[in-house]
Order: structure tokens, then C-alpha cells, then sequence
């Protein structure tokens, strides 16, 4: 289960631009933007990780070029206090030099969820660093993932009891604790009760919010919609992420039940926004029932080789039709 949980949080892109910088990428910016969340489109940085691990400085000048407004940060070093060799005042530097601002990040809490984990996450550090950059968000990007099979509605009930407590400790600083959510989140248990309905049920709206990452739902068999609906205003963070036309089976299927994860990732490939099977425009209209107020562009593995291609269609498509 380890190689397969370093697989899924790695999942190391297939190829890496030969030119950090292309001029023609360049020039994509509204200059009459809009005040709402898809105008302001931000990016999770995990898109680009491979890019930021070479040149942290140009990648970020880059997507600031595109048109990107905000940015989320992921991959904080605890023993390093730096983001990719980057300490957090040079980052936060960066950051303003480039007009970009960091609302959330994601930050490892995985052993802080864990009933069976004693050696927890600092989330007093985290606190600390997500406030020098400005964020108001600092998110759980996963679960506990020793046997992402064997979670009970034990576990979630101490996950959420947990978000509750980093909530209580992030909001004196004004920070709130959020939660990204899978697919095994999804799964049912004996009296159908959902794992991620419980995260919502256990948890403080006024401590806890929730990031849905649009893909991780659509390909889960649900849709996006029926949560805006069930949970109004728990989910002010979206990701924005698509699916391949030829990968839509749902991995909720009975034949995924006793799968690993390896296994499973197979039936997985990404694309371009707009470019796949998601009806983002109809999803977009539930932004205000949801109660949006951040999305990010993602897509966690690129295909082709130039990633800053594959981020500026994105955000082209979001421009375009998701800001009408």
C-alpha cells in the first residue's frame, strides 16, 4: 500500500517542457476581468510540480503570464520550512512580485486524520505558514491512506473530529480548515451512508469547509450538483479538473470494490478543461448555492509536453465559458 499511495500522491508527470518559457504563451489576460471565482481562476500548483521543483522563480512568473490570479501551494517541507528549496518569505516575495496571491493550501495532515497515527502533523506550523502568505484556507489534501479499503465510519467520525480541533486552533488566526476529497470518500457503507457525508455531518460549518474536487466526484459515479444542493454553502473551494472521453467508467463499480489503488488509477486520465467529459458549465451555475468563492485549475497528470500549453488552454476554456 505504500508504493501505492507514494504512486497516487507523486504520480509523476510523463513529460516536462524542454523551455521553462514560451513568449507565445503569453498575453491571455482579461484586462476587464470580472469580480466572480472563475474570472479570478487560480491554479493548484501539484499541476506543475515537476517544473516547480527546476525553476520555482520562472514557473511562477509563468502562470502569472497566463493569467492566472491566485495560486495553491502544496508540498510544504516541515523540517525545511520551504516549498521546493524555496523558503516562505522568498516565496511570499515571488508571489507579490508576480501579482499572485495564495488563498489555500494543502498541506499533510494524513497522520493528524489517522486514528492510528500517534506522531500527528504540526498544524501549528502550518498555521503559521499559511498566515505569512496570506491564506485563509489551509486544506486536507488526502486521508489517512494505510488501507484506503478498510475505512470505517469510525475513522471518519475521528477525521472530522480532528478538522474540528485544527479549526478551533486556525481560526484565532483567521484561517479555516477545509477538506479535499477522492473517490473513497464516496464509498458506501452498510446503511449507505457515505464517508464524505460524514465529514460534513461531524464537522463545524463554522470551523470546517470542504474543497470538492470536481473530477474525483464525477468519476465516482455522483454528481457535483447533488452535494451543492444537499450541503449549501460547504464547499467554497472547487477543483476544476477534467476527465478523458474515453476513461468515464466509475470506479464506485462493483468490480473496483476490493481493487488497490494501483489498480484503480488505470481506469484514470485526465485532460485539458473543457477539452473532456464534464459539464462544467452546468456545474457552474451552482457556484453561488455552494457558495463558492475560490476554484483552482488542476489536472494531476499532463500528457502533453508543454505543460504551460496544457494550463493555458484551461484557463482559456474558463474565460471563455465559465465567466458569462
Amino acid at each position: 500500500m505504500k508504493n501505492s499511495r507514494r504512486t497516487f500522491i507523486k504520480q509523476a508527470g510523463i513529460g516536462i517542457s524542454g523551455a521553462l518559457l514560451s513568449p507565445y504563451l503569453f498575453s491571455c489576460e482579461n484586462n476587464s476581468k470580472g469580480s466572480s471565482p472563475f474570472h479570478n481562476i487560480g491554479l493548484q500548483l501539484y499541476t506543475l510540480r515537476d517544473l516547480l521543483t527546476q525553476d520555482p522563480v520562472k514557473t511562477l512568473e509563468t502562470i502569472a503570464k497566463i493569467g492566472y490570479n491566485h495560486v495553491e501551494t502544496f508540498g510544504f517541507d516541515l523540517e525545511k520550512h520551504s516549498f521546493w528549496d524555496l523558503n516562505v518569505d522568498d516565496l511570499k516575495k515571488i508571489l507579490t512580485d508576480n501579482n499572485l496571491k495564495s488563498h489555500s493550501g494543502h498541506y499533510d495532515m494524513a497522520n493528524y486524520l489517522s486514528r492510528h497515527q500517534t506522531d500527528k502533523n504540526s498544524i501549528e506550523r502550518y498555521i503559521e505558514t499559511a498566515h505569512k502568505l496570506g491564506q485563509t484556507y489551509i486544506i486536507a489534501p488526502v486521508s489517512a491512506m494505510d488501507d484506503i479499503n478498510a475505512l470505517t465510519v469510525e475513522d471518519y467520525q475521528y477525521a472530522a473530529e480532528q478538522l474540528n480541533k485544527a479549526g478551533e486552533m486556525s481560526q484565532k488566526a483567521g484561517i479555516k480548515i477545509g477538506y479535499h476529497n477522492h473517490f473513497w470518500e464516496f464509498r458506501s457503507f452498510a446503511n449507505g451512508t457515505k464517508g464524505l457525508d460524514i465529514l460534513l455531518a461531524f464537522t463545524e460549518p463554522n470551523l470546517v469547509d470542504f474543497e470538492l474536487d470536481l473530477f474525483w466526484t464525477e468519476k465516482s459515479g455522483l454528481s457535483p450538483q447533488s452535494y451543492f444542493e444537499k450541503y449549501p454553502g460547504r464547499f467554497p473551494l472547487w477543483h476544476i479538473k477534467d476527465m478523458d472521453r474515453q476513461y468515464t467508467k466509475s470506479i464506485l463499480d462493483e468490480e473496483f470494490k476490493e481493487v488497490g489503488l494501483e489498480d484503480i488509477m488505470k481506469e484514470i486520465r485526465y485532460t485539458e478543461v473543457g477539452a473532456g467529459a464534464i459539464d462544467f458549465k452546468n456545474i457552474s451555475t451552482y457556484a453561488e448555492k455552494a457558495g463558492l468563492k475560490h476554484a483552482f485549475v488542476e489536472q494531476d497528470d499532463i500528457y502533453i509536453a508543454n505543460k504551460f500549453e496544457s494550463i493555458k488552454k484551461s484557463y482559456k476554456y474558463v474565460q471563455e465559458f465559465l465567466t458569462k
